[in-house]
């Protein structure tokens, strides 16, 4: 049977007991505490480990040359189109190169794709089932961030999902624009706390917060304490025909007239 004496987690200063009833949620001044608390989310193997960079870079390069094919777009028309030098794609393209996150993330924009697109499998698996060793991780070269995308990439579903541990301190900040079709993206807080701008509008995300947006304006992520943050990103593709709710009191997309 369970005592009913009081436990204490000293790092987050919640008081709770084993009855349901009896939680308390921390104090600001404890919050505050554990933000600022030395973290190991990014050096925890079990949480994201990542790929050798080679291969993923072999991966990025066969999917930009696959999605600039599949849009009929020559290299100087993507060039043009995400703002990005002719020879540094073709440094891409051939694996040569190691882009940063804010790199592939114009490059996206250009293709008409989410940045999740670009480290999809070149061949997927037809399994509804995404196995963590099997699921890539990628470090940012700039920030040090490390994403990892989590969904089955063979399934056919337009959801996707990927998990970020995103470092002390680190700031970045996408060049992102209109795209078709366009995409959707939520940001759920898991551990820590992260400061999302989108457009000229900043938002103070917590553990448990979720934002919602439209990937049509710039956006910049950055954890201004000195733990890690961990979040999800759920990301969906819709024809821009449909009603879109881009900030309050604007309409919300639906599938239903």
């Amino acid at each position: 049977m369970f005592s009913e004496s009081v436990s204490i987690d000293t790092r987050l200063g919640m008081q709770f007991d084993r009855r349901p009833a009896a939680w308390r949620p921390p104090s600001p001044a404890a919050a505050n505490r554990a933000l600022d608390a030395p973290s190991n989310i990014l050096d925890t193997p079990s949480i994201m480990e990542e790929q050798a960079p080679d291969s993923l870079n072999a991966r990025i390069a066969q999917r930009v040359r696959e999605l600039r094919a599949s849009s009929g777009l020559s290299l100087d028309a993507l060039a043009t189109q995400c703002g990005i030098s002719r020879s540094m794609i073709s440094l891409i393209e051939r694996g040569e190169s190691s882009p940063t996150a804010v790199l592939l993330e114009k490059l996206a924009t250009g293709l008409g794709v989410s940045l999740a697109a670009l480290f999809d499998a070149p061949q997927p698996s037809a399994s509804p089932v995404a196995r963590a060793a099997d699921q890539p991780s990628w470090r940012d070269p700039h920030t040090g961030y490390v994403r990892r995308n989590v969904s089955p990439s063979g399934v056919g579903s337009q959801i996707q999902i990927v998990e970020v541990a995103f470092p002390p301190k680190a700031r970045v900040s996408y060049e992102t624009g209109p795209r078709e079709p366009v995409i959707h993206q939520q940001v759920w807080v898991i551990d820590g706390a992260i400061d999302i701008t989108v457009g000229s509008e900043r938002h103070r995300l917590g553990a448990g917060d979720c934002l919602a947006m439209v990937l049509d304006k710039p956006v910049t992520f950055h954890n201004p304490h000195k733990a890690a943050a961990r979040y999800a990103v759920v990301l969906t593709a819709l024809p821009s025909s449909l009603p879109v709710r881009r900030s309050h009191g604007e309409q919300r997309s639906s599938l239903h007239p």
